[in-house]
């Protein structure tokens, strides 16, 4: 069963076996804060085709306009409901529609705004050649973003994001591109277990390591507000930090294959 086969029959079926669940969520959303159930954002899908991405709402209605484009652990836009949300990551739910139209898939890059992306134009030419995803491995290394950047204890979160988080997770995206369908789904198994093999970044190594890009200042430099636009210096790869799972992984990938 190819990657898309495996979208439809898993989305498909999440949907009808959720319903109950994604309909209790529904109402508390809206009971609990004025305002939509569901939240929809524009994001980039493959080859650059926008698409609206579903949510469920976790923030006041008028959150846009209350702060910037990143939430900061403690964001007082979060709603009470929103904050169980967001920690159990149930507010992604919806997004299994997203899935089943086409839009996106379980396994990939998470989408990402017009805004951000055209900040690396050169990485996103390679990215957008695959459908964004719900889950990913770089979304299980950065599963506590909103901690991180709270940790990280700087004047403007949304430049830390863009200088120091989005440059490791674009080398996470693309260093794992185009995984085999076996490691996708050992993927989705780690992201609805509550135990991850996949070792979570901390703010304290985003601030100390060396960058991943070229565009990102150097460690020992302030975060900027500005950003250079990106070079044509050649993209170094990333180091990976899923332990000891790509080895183990890569053994099981080559044995099926070699029974094939």
């Amino acid at each position: 069963m190819g990657k898309r086969s495996l979208d439809i029959v898993a989305a498909g079926f999440g949907l009808l076996a959720l319903f109950p669940l994604l309909a209790a969520i529904a109402i508390a959303v809206r009971a609990t804060s004025s305002g939509p159930a569901v939240f929809a954002q524009v994001r980039l899908g493959r080859q650059g085709r926008p698409f609206r991405m579903y949510k469920f709402r976790s923030m006041v209605a008028d959150a846009p306009r209350r702060g910037a484009g990143v939430t900061v652990g403690g964001d007082p836009r979060v709603t009470a409901m929103g904050r169980l949300l967001r920690r159990t990551k149930l507010d992604e739910l919806p997004q299994l529609w997203n899935v089943l139209k086409g839009d996106m898939s379980l396994v990939g890059p998470r989408p990402e705004v017009p805004e951000f992306a055209e900040m690396f134009p050169e990485q996103y030419a390679r990215i957008l050649n695959v459908r964004p995803g719900i889950t990913h491995r770089a979304t299980l290394a950065f599963r506590t973003e909103e901690q991180i950047l709270a940790d990280a204890q700087v004047d403007e979160p949304r430049n830390f994001y863009i200088d120091r988080v989005m440059p490791r997770k674009l080398a996470m995206y693309e260093e794992y591109l185009e995984d085999p369908l076996l490691r996708d789904i050992w993927t989705i198994l780690e992201t609805v277990s509550p135990w991850k093999s996949t070792r979570a970044m901390t703010a304290g190594e985003l601030m100390l390591d060396a960058p991943i890009i070229s565009n990102v200042p150097a460690w020992d430099e302030p975060v900027v507000t500005k950003r250079p636009r990106v070079t044509h210096m050649p993209l170094r790869p990333a180091p990976s930090i899923a332990g000891n799972l790509d080895a183990d992984l890569d053994e099981i990938i080559e044995a099926v294959q070699g029974v094939r």
